[in-house]
């Protein structure tokens, strides 16, 4: 299998060359690219074609929000992962709305680094320990609406799937729990979205959650 190719932005010099250095590391990983401001981060996105960008939230000109954004308009495969010294729910909230698949803070290992690109670049999201509550909470206050209009929209096999997603489970998971191929769980979780008109398997857990009133789930 080829490496995984990831596009780094960051506009610290130092930074860039510490990641740099993680990345090469682990010879899974391959460092197709750097940028220092958001504008060459999405030209350089374009070009390349990464299967990971590693971004930084606060980027020169733009700012990494929106060069996210425009990475992810522009190129639907390409997977967004931001790594940012700030913990700021606004700021991840933002992050989680333009479809980013992933916030983590830069105070991570090295080891944990590599392991969230490659949990982000094979299908998964991922949110920093440290935020996840917070943006839960604010999932679930906004899915009110939504969840009021389709409670009953979906099937019990549905039902089924979004609560193993609530669970943590991957789709090569559920698929061996339902005795389906992992193709299926895909088709049938992106009928899920549509109906609940969501696009992150977050907010499905969280509305599957919410539904089942349970006040400690995570």
């Amino acid at each position: 299998m080829r490496p995984l190719r990831l596009l780094l932005a960051d506009d610290s010099e130092v930074v860039r060359v510490g990641l740099a250095a993680v990345i090469a590391q682990d010879p899974e990983l391959e460092l197709a690219g750097q940028a220092a401001t958001s504008e060459s981060a999405v030209t350089l996105a374009r070009t390349l074609c990464p299967d990971l960008v590693l971004l930084d939230v606060r980027l020169p000109l733009e700012g990494g929000i929106e060069a996210g954004r425009q990475i992810l308009e522009a190129q639907p495969t390409t997977r967004v992962l931001f790594l940012s010294a700030f913990s700021d729910e606004e700021l991840v909230r933002a992050a989680v709305l333009i479809g980013a698949h992933g916030y983590l803070l830069k105070e991570i290992d090295a080891r944990s680094l590599i392991t969230s690109i490659k949990r982000v670049a094979g299908g998964e999201s991922l949110l920093d320990a440290s935020v996840r509550q917070g943006v839960l909470d604010w999932v679930i206050r906004n899915v009110s609406a939504t969840e009021t209009s389709t409670r009953n929209a979906l099937t019990p096999q549905e039902h089924r799937i979004v609560a193993l997603v609530a669970d943590g489970m991957t789709n090569k998971e559920i698929a061996a729990a339902l005795d389906l191929s992992p193709k299926t769980i895909k088709n049938y979780l992106h009928k899920v979205f549509e109906k609940l008109g969501i696009q992150r398997r977050s907010q499905a857990a969280a509305m599957h959650a919410k539904r089942q009133m349970r006040p400690d789930a995570q």
